[in-house]
């Protein structure tokens, strides 16, 4: 098994759609980046990338790459987990945090799930998304950007079922 941590944050202005998880979440400000810039996406990809020491998303997918200009973090996400299942992986879970003043996102929870869970080839019930406040402390408390922290088990899938432990 293996494990890894993913962390990502974005800026916050008018004029961009808010996108997390592959949600588009109604809200008067989104989020800035050379992606559709989704944060709790972008976090998961590193959480994956690093659980197999392969770096981290902007090594994959340079920001200077006018390709990826705009395109859905679902996509790339995509593009992770080939890498994930040609190294023998499968994902085991996923528990991630969203780190915002606002919106509310609880109401989104289970739409974001149903998004990622099977591009990670899981049921919608092994991935965790909750969200924070800051109580108005730093750029998130302050509405100036949304952060994301996750953290993901990868396993190698058995290929026969394992044997019965005699005690």
């Amino acid at each position: 098994m293996r494990i890894g941590l993913g962390y990502d944050v974005h800026r916050l202005e008018v004029g961009y759609p808010l996108i997390l998880g592959g949600v588009a979440i109604p809200f008067a400000k989104g989020l800035v980046g050379h992606s559709d810039a989704d944060v709790l996406s972008h976090a998961l990809m590193d959480a994956l990338l690093g659980a197999l020491g392969e770096g981290d998303i902007g090594g994959k997918f340079p920001d200077k790459d006018p390709s990826l200009r705009g395109i859905s973090s679902l996509l790339l996400l995509e593009r992770v987990m080939e890498i994930v299942r040609k190294r023998g992986y499968g994902v085991h879970n996923v528990d991630a945090v969203l780190i915002a003043q606002a919106p509310r996102l609880a109401p989104h929870y289970r739409a974001m799930r149903e998004k990622l869970a099977p591009i990670l080839g899981l049921d919608p019930a092994r991935v965790s998304i909750k969200a924070t406040t800051t109580e108005g402390l730093g750029f998130p408390g302050r509405g100036e950007g949304i952060a994301a922290q996750v953290v993901v088990l990868l396993h190698r899938p058995l290929s026969k079922p394992a044997e019965p432990v005699n005690e």
